[in-house]
């Protein structure tokens, strides 16, 4: 849903005739109304301060919503997504969650063998890429087993978002290898690059009642841990020379498809989704939680 195309929810009552119609820069200052574009009000045509309210660049460049704003726009999201489209919102890590990325030059002597299978057309789960710049370093990135079946499988019970401790450049690649058309995750990337420090639902739009968490840290997300699946971590390559045990890069095996990380989450998911529509009526939609649905499955269930 475009942010743009929410701009008439704000309240009449607020809006107001400008004229003429130049931004007026004479001093900054919190107008109240909900929609910032580039530092000028999109409703007074005033400068703005840039604290004002939530930056949703990702969404769209220059965007910021008060908090007004983001509270109703994530009310009316879930309420239309749970009604008409019988979905939920999912949030998904990418490094050790849906896929594993080393650097070349990390490579033991017997991973290797990887670098020429990279390059020809006998995998379709493996990359060898380098991003742009000076002195670029070379990297190599694994998909997870069943990581195309469980995104072609969630993108029937939800929404999908990627939220990644990565770069925009980052993310950028590894979309146009999981979602090269844009079908399951559309603009809903968010980066380091918005949020630096920690993982936060606040720059979701949705109701946090109706959002699922898929991600290996746990520690990443200090407000939201009742919102999260902790999946199991993935780990394709060689992390560090004390490894007890060979990888999967060296055994030249890897995790199991129907039994792995992201098969027995899509269970996990399948399950919340059914309790949570499970209902005699609409209305009844309205007092639904996952974060009560996941709490009582975790209470026989481990880490994924």
């Amino acid at each position: 849903m475009s942010i743009v195309e929410n701009i008439p929810l704000e309240p009449r009552a607020k809006r107001q005739r400008i004229e003429p119609n130049e931004p007026s820069y004479s001093s900054k200052r919190r107008c109240g109304h909900w929609f910032v574009l580039y530092g000028v009000c999109t409703t007074c045509n005033s400068s703005v301060d840039i604290d004002q309210g939530k930056a949703f660049d990702y969404l769209l460049k220059g965007v910021q919503l008060s908090d007004e704003a983001v509270a109703v726009t994530k009310h009316l999201i879930t309420l239309v997504s749970c009604s008409n489209e019988k979905k939920l919102h999912l949030v998904l890590d990418l490094d050790h969650t849906l896929l594993h990325t080393t650097r070349l030059l990390c490579l033991t002597e017997a991973e290797k063998y990887l670098i020429e299978e990279a390059g020809s057309n006998t995998r379709d789960d493996l990359y060898k890429w380098q991003p742009q710049g000076e002195n670029p370093v070379v990297f190599l990135t694994k998909l997870r087993p069943f990581v195309r079946d469980f995104l072609e499988e969630a993108n029937k019970l939800f929404t999908m978002y990627v939220y990644t401790k990565g770069n925009r450049d980052y993310a950028r690649f590894i979309m146009s290898m999981i979602d090269p058309k844009g079908i399951y995750f559309g603009e809903r990337v968010i980066t380091k690059d918005e949020s630096p420090y920690m993982k936060t639902l606040d720059l979701v739009l949705a109701h946090e009642r109706g959002v699922v968490i898929v991600d290996d840290t746990r520690d990443v997300w200090p407000y939201h841990k009742s919102n999260l699946v902790e999946i199991s971590k993935y780990n394709y390559f060689s992390t560090n020379k004390s490894q007890q045990s060979k990888p999967y890069s060296e055994e030249k095996t890897d995790e199991s498809e129907d039994n792995g990380g992201l098969a027995n989450v899509l269970k996990l998911l399948k399950e919340v989704h059914c309790g949570f529509f499970s209902v005699n009526e609409e209305k009844e939609l309205e007092s639904k939680d996952v974060r009560s649905l996941l709490q009582e499955s975790f209470s026989s269930v481990e880490t994924l």
